[in-house]
């Protein structure tokens, strides 16, 4: 009663009041993910269009940017256009802070965010109230399609929680959207536990967090045999969900898992629907490109650099921006019906990638699915790479874990980098998540050039 009150009338009421546009463009997101891809594809141009001219009049690092390639912002009418522009990294940004922001904004007014920096320092990110209600927008498109619906609640695994939200805040939640949370870098028995008594309360419909988090929370109750926690979905996110952590999830709770995809740069970029062939690019708020080392554009169903331009901030643009993660593009369309292209999977950060002694890259989240499919008796694992020709493994055992399994990694490593390197297996309680709350399987510590 209470899910439909907060959907029907609280909803609609505050987004009056506030002015936010996120149940309109909600609404609006809920027809067009039914159009034909071309119909959506021509939303996505004729944004675009209104981008560039946008930051070309209102945005100095813009203007020099289009002046330096020779481009007149009028001859930008599709993403294929676009490509002309040089691609946006990661340095380029923290060292054109000031000019990033368009005039006309007063940076004191706008939301500022910050990336996780695991991979480096991190990017400060910011954004209109309006842009950011507009990416909620998006978010709720995707979350309904595990089952949960506005104004339901939520159960999540996040780091760095705030555990002491303001008044203002605890009533924005119990008005519109109550949620408990269960923080990552406290996970244990007995915090599932109390997690769990908190879920027989107040029965949230949607789990959702970091994958590998999900997993680990999954073996806990499992191993445990708590009860308590009944989602209608589960949604995955923020790191590469693997193969036997999707199984372990919904046999755990009897749902299927839904994957995502984002930064939180550009917010949602992709998510899988029910028919989970890939997940779908979120191309009325965002156009995806992926490229190979040199930046031309790769094939759908060929690895490349993912590549995004946010086609709704407007206070700070990202005009292809490479968000230093692999992935490939699916051809097909989805059987679920909608006109959204798919991204067929990401493959993993570049940081995430490991380097072998003639300079290939190998990727470090397609090492640790191979591993744990041939190898029994790990729980967890992680590989980094100390140095080109030195890998430690850090692997937490269960209780069927042989020292025969630790000369087989020891094996299957040198039998991928080579015999010349050392190869470290260490045992250890526990695979520590980063400050962020999010766990990395692989973690290189040398610096490569191309990522491809």
């Amino acid at each position: 009663m209470f899910a439909g009150l907060r959907r029907r009338v609280f909803h609609p009421l505050h987004a009056r009041l506030s002015g936010s546009p996120r149940w309109r463009y909600w609404q609006e997101l809920e027809r067009s993910q039914w159009l034909s891809r071309d119909r959506i594809l021509e939303i996505q141009a004729r944004r675009l269009v209104e981008l560039v001219r946008f930051v070309y009049d209102h945005n100095d690092f813009y203007r020099r940017r289009f002046d330096e390639a020779g481009l007149n912002p009028k001859q930008i009418q599709s993403p294929e256009d676009l490509r002309r522009l040089p691609i946006l990294e990661k340095p380029e940004i923290r060292a054109n802070e000031s000019s990033l922001i368009s005039r006309g904004f007063d940076r004191s007014r706008l939301l500022e965010f910050r990336t996780g920096g695991s991979t480096g320092k991190p990017l400060r990110i910011f954004l209109t109230e309006d842009c950011s209600e507009r990416r909620n927008a998006c978010a709720w498109r995707h979350d309904r399609w595990t089952g949960w619906e506005i104004g339901e609640p939520v159960a999540a695994l996040w780091g760095n929680i705030n555990r002491q939200p303001g008044l203002k805040e605890r009533l924005r939640r119990s008005l519109l959207a109550p949620s408990i949370f269960l923080d990552t870098m406290d996970l244990t028995v007995e915090s599932a536990s109390r997690f769990a008594e908190e879920c027989r309360t107040t029965r949230p419909t949607l789990l959702f967090g970091h994958a590998h988090s999900l997993y680990q929370l999954a073996r806990i109750v499992d191993s445990a045999k708590l009860t308590g926690i009944t989602p209608r979905g589960v949604l995955s996110t923020s790191m590469t969900l693997l193969a036997h952590e999707r199984q372990k999830i919904e046999q755990t709770w009897g749902v299927p898992v839904h994957d995502r995809y984002g930064c939180e740069e550009v917010s949602l970029i992709a998510s899988e629907c029910g028919a989970t062939q890939g997940m779908h690019l979120n191309i009325e708020h965002l156009v995806v490109e992926l490229v190979d080392d040199r930046g031309a554009v790769v094939p759908s169903g060929d690895q490349g650099r993912i590549v995004v331009t946010d086609l709704g901030n407007l206070a700070m643009p990202f005009l292809r921006y490479s968000v230093e993660d692999i992935g490939s593009l699916g051809a097909d369309l989805c059987p679920c019906g909608r006109g959204l292209p798919l991204l067929n999977r990401v493959d993993g950060r570049l940081a995430d990638y490991l380097t072998k002694l003639d300079g290939a890259r190998v990727s470090g989240i397609s090492l640790i699915e191979n591993t744990l499919t041939r190898i029994p008796g790990i729980v967890q694992m992680q590989i980094e790479q100390a140095s080109i020709d030195r890998f430690v493994i850090r692997v937490v055992p269960g209780i069927d874990f042989r020292d025969l399994y630790r000369a087989q990694l020891v094996a299957y490593v040198k039998l991928v980098f080579g015999n010349e390197v050392s190869v470290e297996v260490v045992l250890v309680p526990r695979i520590e998540p980063e400050r962020s709350g999010k766990y990395r399987f692989s973690v290189s510590r040398i610096a490569v050039e191309n990522a491809l």
